[in-house]
């Protein structure tokens, strides 16, 4: 009988000449040629869910909403301009520690210093320095000869940036007069700015921050 229909709809659609007709016709033998459907292959039509079958809950659906709330609520415009802020409001924290000692150096040496910059010489106080604060081994003193009368405050002038205490002895060594700076940690004496003497002048001078010789 299905055949016999299939041959009616045929005939019929090489017949009728309105248009809408031969797609009701064509669509009328589409239907007959194609057999019925059972229901698993009807909801294999509709697969994947909604119709189909529930698929396994995934990890980012068995968080809590509370917590993937708080996370899609994030404004990546706002978290880094916070962010910013921040980064700024630290450096200008250790910009205003510099400050602070660089304003223990006395007049004359800050003057002394700025006049005839000598940052590598510098460093190497600093680094000195640093090192003698920083050793938790129990050290007390640092002793450095320097002869130079300029270079010697030169190192007073980093000793007073860093907080220590420095004297200059004078002694007889081989007939000549002969300088000794003793250097000794302060009650006051912490932890070094994370910004150096160097760093903080060049700053300075160039009017901009500059993170070339911060100390992480």
């Amino acid at each position: 009988m299905i055949e016999r229909k299939i041959e009616v709809l045929e005939d019929m659609a090489t017949k009728v000449s309105n248009r809408r007709s031969r797609r009701w016709l064509n669509d009328r033998l589409l239907i007959e040629l194609v057999p019925r459907l059972h229901v698993e292959e009807i909801k294999g039509l509709f697969a994947p869910p909604p119709w189909g079958e529930e698929l396994p809950v995934s990890a980012f659906c068995r968080t809590s909403a509370g917590e993937w709330d708080a996370f899609r609520s994030v404004d990546m415009d706002v978290e880094m301009k916070q962010s910013s802020t921040k980064q700024k409001k630290h450096v200008d924290r250790d910009e205003l520690i510099a400050l602070n000692a660089w304003h223990r150096i006395d007049r004359q040496t800050r003057e002394a210093i700025k006049r005839n910059f000598l940052p590598d010489l510098l460093e190497i106080y600093e680094g000195r320095i640093r090192t003698f604060i920083e050793d938790t081994s129990g050290k007390d003193v640092l002793v450095l000869n320097v002869q130079d009368p300029f270079q010697r405050l030169l190192l007073h002038g980093v000793c007073e940036f860093y907080n220590v205490s420095s004297t200059t002895t004078t002694s007889v060594r081989y007939g000549k007069l002969w300088k000794t700076t003793t250097i000794k940690k302060r009650s006051g004496t912490g932890v070094p700015s994370r910004i150096t003497l160097v760093s903080f002048l060049r700053m300075k001078k160039n009017g901009s921050q500059s993170q070339e010789h911060v100390v992480a």
